[in-house]
């Protein structure tokens, strides 16, 4: 029985799932989509939060790298407006005719015999407006996107919660207070700690185990799948040596696509 159950392990494939990203990801940073996201973020700092013309490009930057998202970071540092709002300034006035169809990458996703989910920080309707575009809509078995993570009311603001010990996605700053986050760049105070964010996205460990528990993934058994750069596929996992020794691996090997 014991050997029998080594057997059916020994069978049993190494990965079981593939958890894409979306932007630059399942297109080309050559696109130029993404160029007009980062552009649409810095109008809606602009325009609808009024904050200093001069202050949106290193203000965007710098909170896309501590909180992974400006989103995110706009929320830790006290601004106030809605996600929906958002998302409809930012990806509702994309020139989705940048993205092309990929009957290659469809072929490849198609052929693979393994589940395949995409995680996105992207809004849901971003994300079905751009799989359409590239013909990838029947790809994937679900979408993990913004709205998954960040439930909201009907009116666009975030569900509150009750919780009294300091949930780690709830900010203790109010939107009168607004963080000057250039200040601390320009003077960087090691004691100085950057006030949290209310909202749940990628990179951070917490998004990613919900994710894994909401869509029964197991993260032992799972690429992550995260950019795509001048024809390349940037994967997050412990061995890249491991999944070429898998099937798909070389697969995807022999089919141009360099995994790291």
């Amino acid at each position: 029985m014991e050997n029998e159950d080594r057997h059916e392990q020994a069978l049993k494939p190494k990965y079981e799932c593939l958890l894409f990203d979306l932007d630059d990801t399942l297109y080309p940073i050559s696109s130029g989509l993404s160029a007009q996201i980062t552009k649409n973020i810095q109008e809606y700092m602009l325009q609808k939060l009024g904050i200093e013309e001069n202050k949106v490009p290193q203000l965007c930057l710098a909170l896309y790298k501590d909180y992974g998202t400006t989103l995110a970071g706009l929320k830790a540092i006290g601004y106030n407006f809605e996600y929906d709002d958002f998302h409809s300034y930012v990806h509702g006035r994309l020139p989705y005719p940048l993205l092309k169809p990929d009957p290659v990458l469809r072929g490849l996703l198609l052929s693979l015999p393994i589940r395949k989910v995409i995680f996105t920080n992207s809004d849901k309707a971003h994300t079905v407006r751009a799989l359409s575009r590239l013909g990838l809509e029947d790809c994937f078995e679900g979408i993990v996107s913004f709205e998954t993570l960040n439930p909201t009311h009907k009116k666009g603001f975030p569900v509150e919660t009750d919780d009294k010990d300091g949930d780690p996605r709830l900010s203790s700053i109010s939107s009168t207070e607004a963080f000057d986050i250039n200040e601390y760049i320009s003077h960087p105070n090691a004691s100085l700690e950057l006030p949290k964010t209310p909202v749940v996205c990628k990179p951070f460990e917490q998004a990613y185990d919900e994710v894994f528990k909401m869509a029964n993934i197991d993260p032992q058994r799972t690429v992550r799948i995260l950019i795509h750069f001048r024809g390349q596929w940037w994967c997050q996992i412990e061995s890249a040596l491991a999944l070429f020794s898998s099937f798909f691996g070389i697969f995807l090997a022999i089919s141009g696509y360099l995994i790291k």
